[in-house]
């Protein structure tokens, strides 16, 4: 029998609660949430719009809210997830005061990439932390370069059936070819509007594929195409100092 910690925070709890309502019971609005928690229909809100945040829910045509990406099975990643949380951040900084947008780094997880780490930049207007988060890799800068990487059967192999995950394989292939031959990869607004984004791959060399990638992101209105040699150059960069770094830590101690 679990006993009610004795310093509980409420609002964890509802916030956990909710989720797992979202998760079991289906789709629901704010004033069914605020029943089933027996909070106001404010206090509902703000805690659907954090699960909305952070992936735990998304909202529907109807206004109803259900289970988002974070609540779902997930596929494993052979990424080094720990020690890219410990290296990467320090290099990710310095790339954001260099280009001066926000920056983050992902891994490849089946057919969808997921968000390690964002830091944000200081403009104004920016892309905000997506740490956490999950989107269809055929569609970000990040998973496609991820995804470029593969052998040919691999790919076939994680959209086993494309039409469903709204995938054209023929056209993603080729897309695919296209990023390998010139190292980067763009999301002109694929994922969310107005947003633009370029991604490269940080090279792993003990299987011969990427550890993650890393993505400068920023606001399309701000997204210059004469700028991509710079974006690019600088991400590379930085994906060859954490690729580095990951390489020396990786290493056995000797004696």
């Amino acid at each position: 029998m679990k006993n009610r910690p004795q310093y509980a925070i409420d609002s964890v709890d509802h916030a956990l609660r909710l989720a797992t309502l979202l998760q079991q019971e289906g789709p629901m609005g704010v004033s069914a949430a605020a029943e089933r928690l027996g909070v106001s229909r404010s206090t509902a809100h703000r805690l659907l719009a954090m699960l909305v945040y952070r992936d735990f829910a998304e909202q529907d045509a109807d206004r109803r809210y259900r289970a988002g990406p974070a609540l779902r099975p997930a596929d494993a990643t052979p990424a080094p997830v720990r020690l890219l949380h410990e290296i990467a951040p320090a290099h990710m900084r310095s790339l954001v005061e260099r280009v001066r947008e926000t920056v983050n780094l992902q891994v490849l997880a089946g057919s969808e990439v997921r968000f390690l780490d964002t830091v944000e930049c200081d403009q104004i207007l920016r892309v905000g932390d997506r740490s956490g988060r999950v989107l269809p890799a055929h569609l970000s800068s990040s998973g496609k370069v991820l995804l470029a990487a593969l052998p040919p059967d691999e790919l076939a192999r994680r959209y086993p059936d494309p039409a469903a995950a709204g995938v054209d394989l023929a056209r993603l292939r080729r897309e695919l070819a296209l990023i390998r031959r010139r190292g980067f990869a763009i999301n002109e607004g694929l994922t969310e509007t107005g947003l633009s984004a370029l991604g490269v791959a940080v090279p792993w060399p003990r299987d011969g594929l990427p550890a993650a990638a890393i993505s400068v992101a920023m606001p399309s209105a701000r997204f210059d195409r004469d700028r991509i040699p710079f974006w690019v150059g600088s991400l590379r960069r930085t994906a060859t100092a954490i690729a580095n770094d990951l390489t020396e830590a990786a290493r056995p101690e000797t004696t």
